[in-house]
């Protein structure tokens, strides 16, 4: 997806734009990041995916995925943000979302998949899908882990990235990406070819 616009400035949010890796545990979630680490040669491949693993696009991160990455990611390439986040994280991303873009977000859930749900002992139930798809039983046919899939795929990369120059690792992603994406799409029209 194209870029759209510029990523808005806060200056008067403390730390606006900063990455999260802070090595300490939130006061509210009581989930931690610890697979972003120092030793990492490099934070990684950020995807946004849609529920049945295709992926729309992707950044790569040079220390460690944070809220501001997902949030960068939305605002300056959907022209409207999603009806739905899926995100492991979403209880500390919707806040940070909708502090800085109301409007943008007014109409999105943030909601963090099954996978990781019960890594947020602390958060509120209002964070999780299972607590909407108890209401609305069409929302437990989401592909939750669908994003977790994905970035299951991405791992075969990720070792051969790390090592490249940014234009290098940033064409290598892209072509995987289209492939995975070709071959996702292929399976779900049923093409044999």
């Amino acid at each position: 997806m194209p870029q759209i616009r510029h990523r808005p400035l806060y200056p008067f949010l403390k730390g606006d734009g900063q990455t999260d890796l802070t090595g300490k545990r939130r006061a509210k979630c009581s989930k931690f990041y610890s697979r972003y680490g120092e030793r990492r040669l490099t934070g990684g491949i950020m995807c946004a995916w849609c529920t049945h693993s295709i992926c729309y696009g992707f950044h790569c991160i040079p220390r460690g995925e944070g809220r501001d990455d997902v949030f960068s990611a939305l605002v300056t390439h959907w022209p409207k943000a999603p009806k739905r986040i899926i995100y492991d994280f979403a209880c500390a991303l919707g806040p940070y979302c909708m502090t800085r873009e109301a409007d943008f977000f007014a109409d999105t859930e943030f909601l963090i998949d099954e996978f990781h749900a019960e890594g947020h002992s602390r958060c509120s139930e209002a964070a999780m899908l299972k607590t909407y798809a108890d209401i609305d039983p069409r929302l437990a046919r989401i592909n939750s882990s669908a994003a977790e899939c994905g970035n299951g795929g991405i791992s075969r990369i990720r070792k051969s990235v790390s090592y490249m120059g940014q234009a290098r690792a940033v064409l290598y992603t892209k072509v995987f990406i289209s492939i995975w994406n070709r071959l996702i799409i292929r399976r779900m029209n049923g093409s044999s070819k």
